[in-house]
Order: C-alpha cells, then sequence, then structure tokens
C-alpha cells in the first residue's frame, strides 16, 4: 500500500507490503527503527521470534515521547520484562501491527509528535 502523508519536514513512511517498507521512497527490506528526528537504525530482529529485551533496551536510547512496536503482520504483543527499560525512561510503547503502525507513526510525526516506530518487517513468503 502507498501512503501519501501531507508535505512536511520529518521522515515519513511512503509504503509497506509484505517483507518491505518504504521510508522517504527508499524501500527497505528488513526490520528496522525510524524516527521522526531522522533517524533511521537497521533493527536486529527477522521474526518475533528474534526479539528479546536487547532489541528493547535498544528502543530505549532513543530520545522520544513514544515508541510505536509493529509487531509484523499480526499484532503480537511484548513480553514485559522486555519494556522495563523504555519504562524506566518514562516512554510510551504502543504494540500493533506493523500496517498500522506505519500509518500511526506518519500522523504522530507530523503532528510533530518525538516518535518512533520499531517496524518487524518479516522475510515475505
Amino acid at each position: 500500500m502507498k501512503l501519501q502523508p501531507d508535505k512536511s519536514d520529518v521522515q515519513a513512511i511512503s509504503g509497506y507490503g509484505p517483507g518491505w517498507v518504504g521510508v522517504d521512497g527508499e524501500k527497505i527490506a528488513h526490520s528496522v527503527i525510524v524516527s521522526s528526528k531522522g533517524e533511521r537504525i537497521a533493527w536486529p530482529a527477522n521474526r518475533f521470534e528474534d526479539l528479546g529485551a536487547e532489541q528493547f533496551a535498544q528502543l530505549a536510547q532513543l530520545d522520544c515521547e513514544v515508541v510505536i512496536f509493529g509487531s509484523g503482520a499480526r499484532i503480537r504483543f511484548p513480553q514485559g520484562a522486555w519494556l522495563r527499560p523504555l519504562i524506566a525512561r518514562r516512554i510510551g510503547i504502543e504494540t500493533m501491527d506493523t500496517a498500522a503502525a506505519c500509518r500511526t507513526y506518519n500522523i504522530l510525526a507530523q503532528e510533530g509528535r518525538s516518535v518512533a516506530a520499531a517496524l518487524l518487517i518479516e522475510p515475505a513468503g
């Protein structure tokens, strides 16, 4: 699906589909962290089962108000223990499927919110 965000200076998710996400027109075929401050960081996980405390501790190092976690093609919630570093830094986290996370990130980023999207991009197949 192609997304057409309003004109904005923030990094936007321009599309998504099975096995990929578009960020400012660039097609990315691996899990990624995208922030409204312009950060684009590879996120080392190909499947939900690859996630653990280490990946969520990485999210806690971001300077943002809220993290939108896109859990793949279906919604799956991270273990509570994984969220401790985010809670300690008072960073909110919302979990949704990756498609919904892309749309939500764009809305919040365009509103000027300090937001990051941690998008699990599972291999197409």
